[in-house]
């Protein structure tokens, strides 16, 4: 029975924990989300979720990696960012993290306007690959919660139905 109680806990936090980590970049959120439910899965001895619905989760978490890539890439596509001026984004929210909520919204933008800066000096030019490099990270943090909401539904209906 403690066993059991300690299994859910920690359930729990890697789930908050990866819910977390969809915001911020340092920690891989889907895959953390999805070892709680794996944890979630084993606390009830693999009962209610088992290998298919496992299976299926982590095919989902596995899926936010090309859909984070491909949201940021066309935002800054879209924009005419550089490619320098993503990872600058990336850096920037990385950075970004340190200085709170605002920190993480104006660090990807500072970051893609700064790497793209690096490639041309054109101010415009790096304020717009700036601009569509950051709606490709929102989108991409949009996309994995759509697909992180989705897991969490698939394992609630399965456990709980």
């Amino acid at each position: 029975m403690e066993m059991t109680v300690l299994l859910w806990i920690l359930a729990a936090v890697l789930v908050t924990v990866g819910m977390a980590g969809l915001f911020l970049p340092a920690i891989p959120g889907a895959v953390v989300l999805f070892a709680g439910l794996v944890i979630a899965a084993w606390a009830d001895d693999f009962a209610y979720v088992g290998v298919k619905t496992l299976t299926a989760l982590g095919m989902l978490a596995l899926l936010t990696f090309p859909a984070d890539f491909m949201a940021s890439a066309f935002g800054a596509k879209r924009y005419g960012a550089s490619p320098r001026a993503v990872t600058g984004a990336v850096i920037g929210a990385m950075i970004g993290i340190f200085f709170g909520l605002p920190g993480v919204l104006i660090g990807p933008f500072l970051g893609a306007v700064a790497g793209e800066l690096s490639t041309q000096r054109h101010l415009g030019k790096a304020g717009r690959a700036g601009i569509g490099a950051t709606l490709g990270l929102v989108l991409g943090v949009a996309i994995k919660l759509a697909i992180a909401f989705t897991m969490l539904g698939i394992f609630a209906v399965v456990r709980f139905a």
